[in-house]
């Protein structure tokens, strides 16, 4: 009974993740059902050997958080706590050795070796001696976890402003390998008012990097805080994303964020693909 009970819990956690947006892929409508008849083959009755040497992907539970390495710690804190309301589930920190230092950097100290450079050159920090230090803090949001990251030099303080290397200065979504992270707005919410008390919380706070696209043309900061809050929503009425509604905005730490809505047909599509995938999986 506790196995089925938690296959059930599995299954409306990730089917959640399907309609978190373009990033994370989106879906909720079907979740009670679900979760209610949890499969009886398939995937989820698949012993432990029969699972590791199947598809790489009947080895997945979902996506378990998105990374993002921000300068100032407490003020990235602040804004997912405070501003977005997620709720810390835990930090751990001063990460140093040379475990840590493979772990993570391996490929760019490689890198540095092919292009005959100092590793620091290229934004490596030196985990391995100590002279840097990394901290860690995870956020949890009804369908995902987002995980706070730090590189700082040893001598600055856990969640100061400083970190070891310095922020990229031009982070245009249409550069490769760049991301995002999206945010589901619930279906009654009001979307260009959501975008417009959002500017006005982040900007009490001194956050001025938090600002949101419009949907008209401005040439300007001062026409974007003038347009009107009408512009502040993208709504997609062409299929197959009619129903998708959405804003680009960035961040406190420049970081790219996106919020959608998944409405009418758009939201029907995502539900009936979740339904499929689990037929698939389940062999049914």
């Amino acid at each position: 009974m506790q196995d089925s009970e938690n296959d059930a819990a599995n299954l409306g956690r990730r089917e959640m993740l399907l309609t978190a947006g373009a990033a994370m892929m989106a879906g909720a409508t079907a979740s009670s059902a679900l979760a209610a008849s949890p499969p009886s083959r398939g995937i989820n009755s698949l012993s432990a050997a029969a699972r590791n040497s199947g598809p790489l992907g009947a080895r997945l539970q979902g996506v378990q958080h998105f990374g993002l390495t921000v300068q100032n710690m407490e003020r990235a804190y602040e804004f997912y706590t405070e501003v977005l309301g997620g709720t810390e589930v835990f930090r751990h920190g001063d990460f140093q050795g040379d475990p840590v230092q493979n772990t993570l950097l391996t490929d760019q100290e490689i890198r540095a070796n092919e292009l005959h450079v100092d590793p620091q050159t290229i934004g490596v920090p030196n985990l391995r001696d100590g002279d840097q230090r990394l901290d860690v803090r995870f956020i949890q949001f009804d369908n995902v976890v987002i995980e706070l990251l730090q590189y700082r030099n040893a001598d600055e303080p856990m969640g100061g402003p400083n970190s070891f290397a310095p922020p990229v200065q031009n982070m245009s979504p249409a550069f490769p390998r760049m991301m995002h992270i999206c945010f589901h707005v619930r279906d009654d919410v009001d979307f260009n008012k959501f975008i417009t008390d959002l500017e006005v919380e982040s900007a009490r706070r001194g956050m001025t990097q938090v600002r949101a696209n419009r949907i008209v043309r401005v040439r300007s900061e001062a026409e974007r805080k003038a347009a009107p809050e009408s512009a502040n929503t993208n709504k997609v009425t062409v299929a197959p994303s009619d129903g998708w509604e959405l804003i680009y905005c960035k961040g406190p730490e420049g970081e790219h964020l996106e919020f959608v809505k998944a409405l009418g047909p758009v939201k029907q599509r995502f539900a009936d693909t979740f339904a499929k995938r689990e037929q698939a999986l389940n062999g049914q």
